[in-house]
């Protein structure tokens, strides 16, 4: 019996080794510097459930599945970093307060679909073009009193009568993301003491430009309003603007060790102009991040789309406060005009990684570590967020060769 338990105790340390020394590659790779070797961080939602045998709808309705998934998955890969949860729609979540803006795998779209986004009507968007002044004046107020009752089918709207479905969404609500966001320390601590695999981001952020257009006005929306009423589009950003740098505090690594994650959506090409990015989109987020990195925190700039046209703007940003991630920009002009300045991960196509061979796999990560991973500062990882059509050989070529040829 002692000598299992020494046993136990001798395999635990080797694991807390395992992971001090992924903690440590991949910071030194976030910082802009030279680690040991090419940290891999892959950003993986479905394929964790086809992996293990789970549908989308099994991983979207229980959400300890989806956590099972990821960590087998970080352990049967042999990643540095991973994220705990990236099938972040959690029926029980969505469900529980009866959110309209979400298509659920098993209920409003089929069980091997992965979650969907139902963009407000253009005709009857979620917020009116003449309620500007009001989500200005009191962002929250407006939120909670006209915006939930929209989104929401038992939230009673202010000033009619309320009903026991309009309580019990509240507590219901309340109780599902208290369990949901909860489950997140725990899956951390077992993907550090079971693989030594190091949680890759905490804490959320969004741009107000894309909370107007994902949440409130609809894209079609915004784009009428930058035109009818710019100001106000620009007023309330900068109202919300505090509220999400405070969100983004509350859910931030206290050690300040990894990145408080930032998707962007709506700010590139051909959503909007350079021109409308700088004056409509930039300024507010900028603020954030600059602040967040006053505060020591950095930021994961998620680049979905395409965002080189962009690079100028970005570059404005203090030396190492955002890991730049390459979705469709070309990685290479990335690292020649923000290289010397940020991190870089991802450029691995994921239309590669779903039907190309483990041969070009390993090609393309050639090319691309050869091309801006030379002095440190990159890190291994798809284009976007792998879904379940990304094939695990394909994934695993990218991790075995960047293990044996990212090595420094």
């Amino acid at each position: 019996m002692a000598e299992a338990t020494q046993t136990q105790s001798e395999q635990s340390g080797d694991m807390e080794a395992l992971y001090q020394a992924r903690l440590s590659r991949y910071v030194t790779a976030m910082r802009n510097e030279k680690p040991d070797q090419i940290p891999i961080r892959p950003f993986v939602a479905e394929f964790v459930a086809k992996y293990c045998g789970f549908t989308a709808q099994e991983v979207a309705h229980d959400f300890d599945k989806a956590f099972v998934a990821a960590r087998r998955c970080a352990a049967d890969f042999d990643w540095d970093a991973v994220v705990g949860n990236m099938v972040y729609v959690w029926t029980g979540l969505t469900k529980a307060i009866s959110l309209k803006y979400y298509a659920v795998p098993g209920i409003e779209i089929p069980p091997d679909t992965g979650f969907q986004y139902i963009e407000p009507p253009e005709d009857n968007a979620h917020m009116q073009p003449d309620e500007y002044d009001q989500l200005i004046e009191d962002p929250t107020g407006f939120l909670y009193n006209v915006w939930l009752p929209r989104v929401a089918d038992d939230v009673s709207p202010m000033g009619q009568p309320t009903s026991m479905r309009n309580n019990l969404s509240f507590v219901k609500g309340g109780m599902a993301m208290m369990n949901y966001f909860q489950g997140f320390g725990t899956q951390a601590a077992l993907l550090r003491g079971d693989s030594g695999t190091v949680s890759a981001i905490s804490g959320i952020l969004k741009g107000p430009f894309d909370i107007i257009a994902d949440k409130l006005r609809g894209y079609k929306g915004l784009c009428m309003d930058m035109y009818r009423q710019p100001e106000k589009v620009l007023a309330a950003c900068q109202a919300m603007a505090p509220h999400l740098l405070h969100v983004a505090l509350s859910g931030a690594d206290p050690d300040k060790n990894v990145p408080i994650g930032l998707w962007m959506h709506r700010g590139c090409v051909p959503f909007l102009s350079p021109a409308q990015f700088e004056k409509f989109y930039w300024p507010t987020l900028r603020e954030v991040i600059e602040e967040l990195w006053a505060r020591g925190h950095q930021t994961l700039f998620y680049a979905e789309g395409e965002w080189n046209p962009n690079l100028k703007y970005i570059a404005e940003l203090p030396d190492r406060s955002i890991i730049y991630h390459v979705d469709r920009g070309d990685i290479f002009e990335v690292h020649e005009a923000v290289g010397h300045k940020f991190c870089i991960s991802g450029g691995i196509p994921n239309d590669l990684l779903a039907f190309g061979t483990p041969e070009e796999v390993r090609q393309c990560c050639k090319k691309v570590i050869d091309g801006v991973a030379g002095n440190g500062g990159y890190i291994m990882d798809a284009s976007a967020i792998m879904q379940d059509d990304t094939r695990a050989e394909n994934l695993k070529a990218m991790t075995d060769f960047t293990r044996e040829y990212g090595v420094y």
